[in-house]
């Protein structure tokens, strides 16, 4: 790990200027596109979701132009600081561990539960297989939990183990799980009790980009302050939805 770190730590300084020495305006905003409601690929093959509206918004207040970019889980952090794009919008919980190789704004989600989903309610959830997506916060929860953990690219790898006996239960967050519950016709259930796993959603940034990183910042205290962004949030997670005070 501290090899890794290291060795992003020396792309990011052949990029730490590309945003603050730069006149231009665009800025490319790095998701997966694979995690609803936070963000997804419509039927018009574009990005969309909270994440979307939000980045644009964001974009908007900044007085930037938004560019979107698609990139897997497991390499969103090395491909952020070599540069393929400018920031991360993706979900992406705020960790001490993630913070050593990237810089993230305030929190634009408080932090939230993750949530167990099996198939049954006599799932061993500490001795037996649990699924998550890879270099997730859930991942790391599992593996120093005594259960078995089995890593998948993608989230929806993680639910179709669970469908097929791959794995006993899935931990992810409870936000991207209740619609899946919910359109199961009860074949899949919340198990067990939520655990909070880390602290807020935030955007990534390259460490060098202070001036991108201030501009993302005032811009969600102003919708913060405004109130749109826990109006967004209720639109897209659903009334009982935790919001901002």
């Amino acid at each position: 790990m501290k090899k890794l770190i290291m060795t992003t730590a020396a792309l990011a300084v052949t990029v730490s200027m590309a945003f603050a020495g730069s006149h231009e305006t665009t800025v490319r905003m790095g998701t997966e596109g694979a995690y609803p409601p936070y963000n997804f690929i419509n039927d018009a093959g574009e990005v969309d979701g909270f994440e979307r509206e939000l980045g644009d918004e964001l974009c908007k207040r900044a007085e930037l132009k938004c560019e979107w970019v698609t990139n897997d889980w497991d390499s969103i952090i090395p491909n952020l600081v070599s540069g393929n794009y400018d920031t991360i919008i993706a979900g992406m919980s705020i960790t001490p561990e993630r913070d050593e190789v990237i810089d993230f704004t305030q929190e634009y989600i408080p932090g939230s539960p993750s949530g167990y989903v099996g198939m049954s309610d006599s799932v061993d959830l500490k001795g037996g297989v649990i699924a998550a997506q890879t270099a997730t916060i859930q991942a790391g929860y599992v593996a120093n939990s005594g259960a078995t953990l089995v890593e998948f690219a993608t989230a929806d790898e993680t639910i179709a183990a669970v469908r097929n006996g791959e794995a006993d239960a899935v931990l992810a967050d409870k936000d991207f799980l209740a619609p899946i519950v919910a359109e199961s016709n009860g074949e899949l259930k919340f198990i067990g009790e939520d655990v909070i796993i880390g602290a807020g959603v935030g955007m990534g940034v390259r460490e060098s980009d202070a001036e991108l990183k201030g501009k993302m910042d005032a811009a969600i205290s102003s919708m913060k302050e405004d109130g749109t962004l826990n109006a967004m949030i209720k639109k897209w997670f659903g009334e009982d939805a935790a919001v901002f005070e």
